[in-house]
């Protein structure tokens, strides 16, 4: 046994030993984008929506989240007064939740409804505490990836309009899911003079959405699609929505997280089954189904924010509770945003 193996042997063992001191009092969560050291050492792994009902049914005193950012923050923001939240690394943040802030979204709501009535926002889950407030006082709702297109659904039933905030390609993909034709959807560049869209072009539209995008899923494309069916011509193909539209329309099925696990373990033995989504999914998808489904990557793409959580990290949480990695939402961001979360764990 080499140094670094006995080092981070003894960092489990003093993590189970102080797992079994705080018992139920403490709940440690973490994505499935977390590496597999990390994931051993928690209560439950799931996607975005699973890991947000999880803090919301939670009664511990402590919880350890291993994400990023607008994760923790969600559960500070679903947990009681008396719950503390930690985010495992402090600066493991989200580059498409910083794409969108409330000041801008504010100024686009304002200038779609100087031109149409009856918009809503809606709000990608990946995003921060501080947009989530402001979809929530305007009366709209968080969604992930998982229920996106039942939400969509629900405010459109109610004769409303929609401004999707911060990713572009989810929002287009779930569109066209619901059979939206694309020239229905029109893109909003903060960046540009009024968004980059004239007035009769609002007024006609009924979705607009954030110019935004995780860059891990926007590395994959069409070409790479056609590549895997040319060289492998059995294979089965499925990709995650915040892919672009040109590869989500090419691929054989697409879903979030939950389904694309789901979508493997239903797989026939003896198949092969092609994954566009965060490699350490893909990597440990390849693993449990060895010898009954041949699991590859689309692409390698890896997140390196949720690669910035270490195990000595989770150690260091449990230990010591920094300050530094302390998650605390202020309370009027916190209301409003809830209500932004709530709507989204109704659907």
């Amino acid at each position: 046994m080499d140094l670094q193996e006995k080092a981070m042997n003894t960092t489990d063992l003093e993590i189970a030993e102080l797992r079994r001191e705080w018992g139920s009092r403490v709940l440690i969560l973490g994505h499935h984008y977390q590496h597999p050291e990390v994931l051993q050492h928690v209560d439950f792994r799931g996607d975005s929506l699973e890991l947000a009902r999880r803090a919301a049914a939670s009664s511990a005193e402590r919880i350890l989240f291993c994400g990023v950012r607008f994760m923790a923050e969600s559960a500070d923001i679903l947990t009681e007064p008396n719950q503390i939240v930690h985010l495992s690394e402090a600066t493991a943040g989200c580059p498409m939740a910083d794409m969108a802030n409330a000041s801008a979204a504010g100024k686009a709501l304002a200038r779609l409804e100087r031109v149409a009535d009856n918009w809503t926002p809606v709000v990608y889950v990946n995003s921060s505490a501080e947009v989530k407030a402001f979809v929530g006082r305007h009366g709209g709702s968080a969604c992930t990836s998982s229920n996106s297109a039942n939400v969509l659904q629900h405010y459109f039933a109610a004769g409303q309009r929609i401004l999707f905030l911060p990713d572009e390609h989810l929002a287009r993909n779930s569109a066209h899911d619901l059979g939206m034709p694309d020239e229905d959807v029109l893109l909003y560049d903060p960046f540009l003079p009024d968004g980059g869209l004239t007035d009769a072009e609002l007024a006609a539209a009924r979705m607009v959405v954030w110019k935004g995008y995780c860059h891990v899923h926007t590395n994959f494309t069409a070409a790479q699609v056609a590549e895997v069916r040319a060289r492998i011509p059995e294979a089965r193909i499925i990709v995650h929505p915040e892919a672009p539209k040109e590869v989500v329309r090419v691929a054989d099925a697409h879903g979030s997280t939950a389904r694309i696990i789901e979508y493997v373990r239903e797989a026939p033995a003896g198949s092969t089954v092609v994954v566009g989504t965060e490699r350490q999914l893909v990597m440990r998808l390849a693993a449990e189904q060895e010898g009954r489904v041949r699991v590859l990557a689309l692409l390698s793409s890896s997140c390196p924010n949720m690669a910035r959580t270490r195990v000595t990290d989770v150690l260091a949480g449990l230990r010591d509770w920094p300050d530094a990695t302390r998650i605390s939402v202020a309370p009027e961001i916190a209301a409003e945003a809830r209500l932004c979360l709530e709507r989204m764990l109704q659907f």
